[in-house]
């Protein structure tokens, strides 16, 4: 998926989040969109990989594209950081909301993750599609859609 496609879902799947919880809903939606960047440190061209190039290609040589930084493991790493040194528990659970919607955008494409690494399993979707093709296109919509519906739910309080 697009970089644009992860920002809008990370952006759907927290503030869908945020009907279940009480933390700020503004702090929830920011982590969520920068959680929704973090998988893609091993990619040197995204959004996230061209703001820390050293670190992008430093994670791409050792580990390679849609491993680790795609795997249960590396969630559960950055869990135990964020929880270790990150107060804020909205800005900890959005983080976390945002990196699971970008693993279960890229488990729709063809290549799919590494999601259990270590192991070598790669883990898609039955029904995939191509990164940057209609069926995105398709999906950034639905997502569009949900946002405007889930954001209205989280801010209609403050609409009012």
């Amino acid at each position: 998926m697009t970089g644009k496609t992860h920002i809008i879902g990370g952006l759907a799947a927290s503030l869908a989040y945020a009907q279940f919880t009480t933390y700020d809903p503004v702090l929830l939606v920011g982590a969520g969109v920068v959680g929704a960047l973090i998988p893609d440190i091993c990619h040197g061209g995204s959004k996230i990989g061209r703001t820390f190039p050293l670190i992008s290609k430093l994670i791409n040589v050792i580990f390679g594209h849609r491993s680790f930084t795609h795997s249960l493991l590396f969630l559960f790493i950055v869990s135990l950081l964020l929880k270790s040194f990150v107060t804020n528990e909205a800005v900890t659970e959005g983080i976390l909301v945002g990196m699971v919607s970008h693993l279960v955008l890229d488990m729709m494409t063809r290549n799919g993750i590494k999601l259990l690494f270590p192991f070598k399993i790669r883990v898609r979707f039955p029904l995939t599609t191509r990164t940057g093709g209609t069926v995105e296109s398709l999906v950034l919509a639905a997502l569009s859609v949900l946002s405007v519906y889930f954001g209205y739910e989280a801010f209609g309080v403050y609409l009012q």
